[in-house]
């Protein structure tokens, strides 16, 4: 005979735990070597992990309503499109070789590929090319931005970036799609409707390798790290270049607060988290962290940033108030991206 009073109070008590974790979010964390790792931000807890159906996954975003995962599955040159309540990847849409930054606007995601990567790690700061990349430059293909059509499950076209595009944002009126080209030291400005290139901004005399891009929440400014410059440029709403700012070294992913008054860059080679006031651009604080860290997104209450250090294999969990590490989770095999549902802030996603 079921007893009523011990099955009431296993439904009220997974109610609860269900409550809990929708009121906290969840977090999801590429890694290199393996899938998806879930994590309820409640418990800040590894709930499970997802398959995602090939090797190599990295950039990584949300649809806003939080039911599909759209990840960049370096392997077959696809995304993977998992839908978050069964885990499964329900569909694989091919984009183009090499898939790497992943950002969803509405029914639409952008991707960034790279038809003429070779693959392998970028060479050192000042280092000459491998030969057989010095004898490609000149008919070396662009990287481009492929756009998804997440209701039709393809890609309806492509922006044309330069070559080895990395970060990708929006400008604040979503008119506008700004990617940065480490390859040949560019920041390009596109209609995002036409793909037709607006502006371009040459890196090189202040620093090389453009990685990480953002605007702020008030849309009147974008930062970009230099990863071989050991700088972020601060734009205008024209790009117009304002000014650099110094970071430690090799910096990569960078993001604003909600609030627009802190900036956050994370500093791969001298493994720390920078703050900076996002007015004055001085440097608030170091927070020390682990080995490559890129990629960080805050909590949807703000209260934690995570940071994914890949040759830490951690989930680094940062006190955003007192702006230290509070804790670390164990995320094997790589930790590369990390975004949360509901969407918040962070160097690969941004909260409304």
């Amino acid at each position: 005979m079921i007893n009523r009073s011990l099955v009431v109070g296993a439904v009220c008590a997974w109610l609860a735990s269900s409550n809990a974790f929708a009121e906290s979010g969840v977090a999801y964390v590429t890694s290199q070597d393996a899938g998806v790792s879930v994590v309820d931000l409640a418990s800040l807890a590894v709930t499970g992990t997802i398959d995602v159906k090939g090797e190599g996954p990295r950039g990584l975003g949300v649809t806003e309503d939080g039911k599909f995962l759209i990840v960049a599955v370096r392997e077959n040159g696809s995304v993977s499109v998992i839908d978050t309540a069964t885990k499964q990847v329900v569909k694989q849409i091919p984009v183009g070789k090499n898939p790497e930054f992943v950002r969803v606007k509405g029914q639409y995601a952008y991707v960034s590929y790279e038809p003429s990567s070779k693959g392998g790690p970028p060479p050192k700061p000042g280092a000459a090319p491998a030969k057989e990349e010095e004898d490609d430059d000149d008919d070396k293909e662009p990287a481009r931005i492929g756009i998804i059509d997440l209701k039709q499950g393809k890609k309806v076209r492509e922006i044309v970036g330069g070559p080895e595009t990395e970060g990708v944002e929006f400008s604040k009126d979503g008119k506008q799609l700004i990617i940065t080209n480490e390859a040949d030291n560019t920041i390009t400005v596109h209609n995002i409707k036409t793909g037709k290139l607006v502006k371009k901004v040459e890196t090189h005399s202040y620093g090389d390798r453009p990685r990480g891009i953002k605007v702020s929440p008030d849309g009147k400014t974008y930062v970009a790290t230099l990863e071989y410059g050991n700088k972020f440029l601060v734009m205008d709403q024209k790009f117009k270049v304002i000014k650099a700012v110094d970071t430690a070294a090799t910096p990569y992913g960078i993001a604003y607060d909600k609030s627009g008054n802190f900036l956050y860059v994370a500093s791969n080679k001298d493994k720390l988290l920078q703050v900076f006031d996002a007015h004055s651009f001085a440097k608030v604080k170091d927070i020390p962290t682990g080995n490559r860290c890129w990629h960080f997104s805050f909590t949807p209450d703000e209260k934690n940033i995570l940071l994914a250090c890949g040759k830490s294999d951690a989930l680094f969990v940062i006190d955003a108030e007192k702006q230290e590490v509070k804790q670390q989770v164990e995320i094997k095999n790589m930790p590369w991206g990390v975004v949360t549902f509901p969407k918040a802030m962070g160097s690969l996603d941004s909260a409304k």
